[in-house]
């Protein structure tokens, strides 16, 4: 745990090819349902404090408490993941803290000498930022806003994942404003 945020409560890997990636985590690991989403419809987004427009796809499931997220870029926009890659990592890039008080945890942590280095929003109260501070290769830190309709898609995820059988190992992302 954390002193400053609390549990980790996500581990977000970068992967060359995601469906495949998809595969092997629910079969393979037996993790899963997986919830995915092709195309992310990241608003705001910034990397280095400049605007770009990203073409992500990301998978979501749950083992526990933990969500793993595959994430595969599709364009060649400047992002973090883009960066893990061209170094030549494979693997986990970031971990994720989860939070509904997300300007008072992301002022703590300025405060403790990180900086916002990727930032974006997805939905409404779905802020996100990736700080510059990397720990073994590539590995950085994430804030998560998860309150309103992010914070219950994650919900939704976590409780799909209890006792799951097995069926239908990949579903579709569910929009934001049906949840």
């Amino acid at each position: 745990m954390s002193r400053f945020l609390g549990e980790i409560r996500q581990l977000g890997y970068v992967v060359p090819d995601i469906e495949e990636a998809m595969e092997y985590w629910s079969t393979t690991m037996g993790v899963g349902p997986w919830y995915y989403n092709p195309r992310v419809p990241i608003e705001d987004y910034r990397y280095d404090g400049k605007a770009y427009d990203v073409h992500n796809s990301v998978a979501l499931a749950n083992s526990g408490y933990v969500q793993v997220e595959l994430i595969q870029t599709r364009n060649d926009a400047p992002s973090m993941y883009r960066d893990f890659t061209q170094a030549g990592n494979v693997g986990l890039q970031h971990v994720a803290y989860w939070t509904e008080k997300f300007d008072d945890d992301l002022a703590l942590m300025e405060s403790k000498g990180f900086n916002v280095k990727m930032s974006g929003k997805v939905g409404d109260n779905g802020r996100f930022v990736y700080f510059d501070r990397e720990m073994h290769p590539g590995t950085v830190i994430e804030l998560s806003e998860v309150v309103g309709p992010k914070g219950r898609l994650f919900k939704s995820i976590y409780e799909a994942s209890i006792d799951w059988d097995g069926s239908e190992p990949i579903r579709p992302f569910p929009s934001l404003s049906e949840i």
